[in-house]
């Protein structure tokens, strides 16, 4: 029998998960409500991460435990915090956890983002630790425990945690209820040992997260960094098992699962008529008529390698006079953390490059470099996808990067060319795209040139190995891995239950 990805998962949650609540625990929620002109709307925030967690949520059910960010969420929530989404058709049910300002700036804006952020991806950006910050952590990690605990009980859970922000959760959670399964998947890079070593609270960092029964990362390399870090604690190793024994006899397995996209849904969405209104809209936007198109879609980050992938039109249109008054390039820069230093700085240096360019190319009628800092929806986007001769994802560094697997799963025309930069992780999976080091103004602007004159039959055999690459290893192919891994280490065994085998087309038990 053939089943999608979704159809197994969900089978294997039936089945394997039926004993057990799923807790899914991240900082940013999947749904925000916010008061636009006097009534109230529920939006999905921008966020690779809560957007490919949201279709596990909807595929398992369960709960979801998240800060409430919006400004009209404890308006819509019950007594317990709680609220059914999504809304009109609910799936899941979301708890929210408030923070105060103090809290949320130390945690969130502080340690998270001005430590973590920079201390775990090679941007050259200097992290800042402050003990205010750290304290502020510790306490939204508690916070966030005391949640899960109480909604947990004394019923068998699974607590599946998002990401950098809550290092010190598993073992809070671990000491209050030894029986809870604890999983946790980190969607940045953990450094190498050298620069880990930098960090002051180190220790109580990597003992937060030995308190894991499951710990992943998206690639090898992230793991190996991560248990070469561990050894600078007591611990012991199981290196053949991919096991790491932290103090007291508790084995955490660290293991790599590569996260993808919901492929279905969005070949879905590419081939709607929303989609097909969309790309007029932008072709007269643009006025693209007799004129090719190129596009960068990241968040407004210093590791995105935005600026890098400015000064590579700018040297490709020095070297290549015909391509001039024939090429637009859009960038589409969403604003993010936008009152911290660092993020402001790099808005800055966008703006004044792009000044500089489009002032130094530009025509009567044609500048080179289109500059969007806002959001558009998903619908907008594909038609993006769709229009262009290339797309372009230039990231200094990148735990993932899921803009290049929906740039290649909106493309069913098999045209169009992914230029990727060698250090996000997609480009070990991704491996017919034009790879590139996005420190090399050379290299970027040679992808440029290599990605317009690809012969039509190139592109085609190129994104047909993209996009099968793409489906093979979708969203619920990552979560099913991830669940199934506790499920084969014994975890999740309960009342003598056979153990499910599965396979990428079907189900056996």
């Amino acid at each position: 029998m053939n089943l999608s990805a979704r159809d197994v998962l969900c089978e294997f949650v039936r089945t394997k998960l039926s004993s057990h609540r799923l807790i899914v625990v991240s900082n940013r929620e999947p749904f925000q409500h916010k008061r636009v002109r006097g009534r109230i709307e529920c939006t999905q925030p921008a966020s690779g991460m809560a957007s490919a967690l949201d279709h596990v949520a909807r595929a398992c059910g369960g709960l979801w435990v998240a800060h409430g960010s919006g400004n009209a969420d404890k308006q819509t929530v019950d007594r317990f915090s709680r609220v059914a989404v999504p809304p009109g058709r609910p799936e899941y049910t979301l708890r929210r956890v408030w923070l105060s300002k103090e809290e949320e700036e130390g945690h969130y804006g502080g340690l998270s983002n001005q430590g973590l952020w920079p201390l775990c991806h090679m941007s050259f950006t200097r992290p800042v630790f402050d003990a205010d910050h750290w304290r502020m952590y510790r306490r939204v990690n508690q916070r966030f425990a005391d949640a899960v605990l109480a909604e947990a009980g004394s019923d068998p859970a699974v607590v599946f945690i998002q990401d950098y922000h809550f290092a010190l959760l598993p073992r809070m959670l671990r000491n209050a209820n030894p029986n809870l399964v604890i999983a946790q998947f980190w969607h940045i890079p953990w450094p190498n040992r050298e620069v880990f070593r930098i960090f002051p609270w180190q220790e109580e960092m990597l003992d937060g997260l030995l308190g894991n029964d499951l710990l992943g990362f998206h690639l090898p390399e992230h793991c190996q960094n991560f248990t070469e870090s561990a050894r600078s604690i007591e611990t012991g190793f199981d290196e053949e098992g991919g096991a790491v024994v932290c103090r007291g006899g508790h084995s955490t397995s660290v293991q790599p699962f590569p996260i993808g996209i919901d492929v279905e849904e969005h070949v879905a969405v590419a081939q709607s008529e929303a989609v097909a209104s969309y790309e007029g809209k932008w072709r007269k936007r643009l006025s693209l008529d007799g004129k090719l198109l190129g596009i960068g879609i990241d968040r407004l980050d210093y590791t995105k390698g935005i600026p890098e992938r400015l000064r590579f039109l700018d040297r490709f249109l020095e070297t290549h006079r015909e391509h001039r008054g024939k090429l637009v390039y859009l960038q589409v820069a969403v604003p993010s953390r936008s009152t911290l230093p660092a993020y402001r700085q790099i808005a800055e240096e966008i703006e004044r490059l792009t000044t500089r360019i489009n002032k130094r190319w530009q025509t009567l009628f044609w500048k080179p470099i289109v500059l969007l800092k806002q959001h558009f929806t998903l619908p907008e986007m594909i038609a993006l996808h769709r229009l262009a001769s290339f797309c372009v994802v230039s990231s200094l560094h990148d735990g993932m990067n899921l803009v290049a697997k929906e740039f290649v799963a909106s493309r069913a025309d098999e045209d169009g060319v992914l230029i990727l930069s060698k250090f996000a992780g997609a480009d070990r999976e991704l491996k017919d795209a034009l790879h590139i080091n996005p420190f090399s103004i050379e290299e970027g602007a040679r992808a440029y040139e290599s990605a317009l004159q690809m012969p039509r039959e190139e592109r085609r055999r190129r994104m047909r190995k993209l996009r099968q690459a793409v489906e093979e290893n979708d969203v619920y192919r990552w979560a099913l891995d991830f669940l199934s891994e506790l499920a084969f280490t014994g975890l999740l065994e309960r009342n003598g239950q056979e153990q499910l085998e599965y396979d990428a087309v079907g189900l056996a038990v």
